[in-house]
């Protein structure tokens, strides 16, 4: 489980507190407006964000004296988070091994990632080889292959049409299932949070609210959110 305990993160005239919890396997959203602090949420989880008050708990445990690389996390932004010059093939397997020592299971298990995400036969080709639907389809195999707790996506799929997006979000919630991963993706787009997300959290007026089923939430959404989608 999950559980921001009276988090409160501040940076000079910014603030934003969260109290809640979530299980593991989740699927949630976080929602609202641009400057809000949905992505400093997302990196106080990761370790990239130091909170003010409260703590950050996973299966109990406080996080706070560990790194992000120590952290039981993997985060993705909108760039994908592949390095250009390395192949796709090589961007997978640093998540498996950070010294780039490349055995033969772990060759088995790259080619095995991306042929689950449709990438099978494109590991030598490099990120600017890949359209951007490609390139997200890789960064889900890295995170496929880490099989790590908690899965933290900030905006990956923004530069994508609706119907591609739609299916990086299917494809999102397959790996997610099977790695069992807790997953937070974060969206200026509503159509995303009713499409992959179970549960919602609102960020907006210095305030992530309490998680929300999804669908409850669109079907009689409160004032924050009322204002947001206008």
């Amino acid at each position: 489980m999950l559980t921001l305990e009276a988090l409160r993160l501040t940076q000079d005239d910014f603030t934003l507190t969260a109290d809640w919890s979530a299980p593991e396997g989740a699927h949630l959203a976080l929602i609202g407006p641009s400057g809000a602090g949905k992505t400093s949420l997302l990196m106080a989880i990761a370790g990239f964000f130091t909170p003010s008050a409260g703590r950050i708990l996973w299966q109990g445990r406080d996080l706070a004296d560990l790194t992000p690389g120590e952290r039981p996390v993997t985060i993705l932004f909108q760039d994908q988070n592949l390095f250009p010059h390395l192949t796709i093939a090589q961007n997978l397997i640093l998540g498996l091994s950070p010294d780039m020592k490349v055995t033969d299971p772990i060759r088995a298990k790259v080619e095995a990632a991306l042929e689950r995400v449709g990438l099978g036969g494109m590991g030598a080709r490099k990120p600017a080889q890949l359209s951007g639907g490609q390139q997200g389809r890789a960064a889900l195999a890295r995170a496929l292959l880490r099989a790590r707790p908690m899965l933290l996506l900030d905006e990956p799929f923004a530069a994508l049409g609706p119907g591609l997006r739609a299916e990086m979000l299917d494809l999102l919630g397959e790996v997610a299932d099977e790695t069992g991963a807790l997953v937070i993706l974060v969206s200026h787009e509503p159509r995303d949070a009713q499409r992959f997300a179970v549960h919602t959290s609102v960020v907006a007026d210095g305030l992530a609210s309490a998680l929300v089923p999804t669908a409850e939430l669109f079907a009689n959404p409160p004032k924050a959110l009322s204002g947001y989608l206008g």
